[in-house]
């Protein structure tokens, strides 16, 4: 499982031209899951997200975690696209979708994150935040 996290001041996501979600301060989370990847897993994650201190404290240091800021969670499988043989993205190690969704549902619901549209075609804009930007990878043990 992977994740794409950026702390932005604002995002928001759109399907068919019509806005589906937004948010102010917080985290852009692009979220891909891989083949075998688990329910644990999933909860492993979104606690990792919710600990990690990317947000400035008093001092103006990278020190403070999510708390009360929004989070948006875009499903992602393009994160596993594979372009070490070809020029072509192979996403093999892609989880199909009726496995990928459940846990994205679960991911989002544990974050209580506004989201995309699951499979759908996204228009994601977002003003990064410092930039600050990390990928986060739960290893699964099967692969």
């Amino acid at each position: 499982m992977k994740a794409l996290i950026q702390r932005v001041s604002r995002a928001s996501v759109k399907v068919d031209g019509d806005e589906v979600a937004s948010i102010g301060a917080g985290l852009l989370v692009l979220l891909g899951i891989g083949e075998g990847d688990t329910p644990e897993q999933t909860d492993r994650l979104a606690d990792k997200v919710r600990a990690l201190r990317v947000f400035d404290d008093a001092d103006g240091r990278m020190n403070d975690p999510l708390g009360q800021r929004d989070v948006l969670c875009i499903s992602q499988f393009t994160l596993y696209g594979d372009v070490r043989k070809s020029n072509r993205p192979s996403y093999v190690e892609a989880a199909r979708p009726e496995a990928a969704k459940p846990l994205y549902v679960r991911f989002c619901d544990r974050l209580e994150a506004s989201r995309g549209v699951f499979g759908a075609r996204m228009q994601v804009e977002l003003v990064n935040d410092g930039p600050v930007t990390l990928l986060i990878e739960i290893e699964n043990p099967s692969r």
